[in-house]
């Protein structure tokens, strides 16, 4: 373990010398959250009227804390990597080292992603502020909670992009099928929670990555509840099983394959 955590340190004093090309990011980052400021504000007559459970203030909150995972993740750079390495057969030279590549593409990509989560946080909560003059409801423990189930949706999100990069063992080029899996985030996980979309997908998207990656912790952030704090820690506890065990058995496969037509 000793050496992922030398990885994530590495990664993180990496990122630190490229802060401004994050902070460059922030420009669509506001951008966005500016049309949904505006958006609800339209949609809700009231900002104490509820939609779907909802009043304004929660659904902003709602958004703001979605982006900041979605924003912070990177995903896109960590898939193309991943894909060109099969490819490329790069990933042949990390068989032999004394780290699993799965856990190398992790802990690094963590790393990276902790600088800008940080970022990201600060920025959305002073937009927030700016935008609603209040924060929800939260006393220290539920915000540790939070940032605890926030931390493990990224994990998840990691884990799940490195099994669709390593899909190229497969498909040759798995990019495409990032750009279906990080619209259908956009679409289904970040502008709106479960509870927006017609009943008979509510049962889907709970099971679904979605409910552990993006509406958890949004859901845990505007509205608190232990119960719902162990429901959601739960299922991201088994996602993280689920995910990492197939990213171990897709990996093992290619590389055995690699090894037969000695790749």
């Amino acid at each position: 373990m000793r050496k992922y955590l030398f990885i994530y340190k590495s990664e993180i004093m990496s990122e630190l010398q490229y802060v401004f090309n994050i902070l460059i990011g922030f420009i669509g980052y506001v951008i966005i959250l500016f049309i949904f400021l505006n958006l609800w504000k339209y949609i809700y007559n009231d900002p104490n009227e509820l939609i779907n459970g909802y009043n304004m203030n929660q659904m902003i909150w709602y958004v703001i804390i979605t982006e900041i995972l979605w924003s912070s993740l990177g995903g896109r750079k960590l898939c193309r990597k991943i894909c060109d390495d099969v490819r490329g057969g790069n990933i042949a030279y990390n068989i032999n080292k004394p780290y699993s590549y799965i856990g190398y593409s992790l802990f690094s990509h963590l790393g990276s992603a902790t600088i800008r989560g940080i970022l990201y946080i600060i920025l959305g909560m002073i937009l927030g502020f700016i935008f609603l003059g209040s924060f929800p409801n939260l006393n220290i423990l539920s915000i540790l909670a939070v940032l605890l189930s926030g931390i493990l949706a990224t994990v998840i999100s990691t884990l799940l992009i490195i099994f669709i990069g390593l899909l190229a063992f497969i498909i040759e080029d798995s990019n495409p099928f990032y750009w279906l899996y990080s619209k259908a985030m956009l679409v289904l996980g970040t502008i709106f929670p479960i509870e927006y979309f017609p009943k008979v997908m509510q049962p889907i998207l709970k099971y679904s990555p979605i409910y552990v990656v993006s509406y958890g912790p949004a859901k845990l952030f505007v509205e608190f509840s232990w119960t719902n704090f162990i429901t959601i820690i739960f299922w991201q506890l088994i996602y993280i099983l689920i995910a990492y065990g197939l990213c171990t058995i897709l990996y093992k496969k290619g590389v055995k394959n690699l090894n037969v037509n000695g790749g």
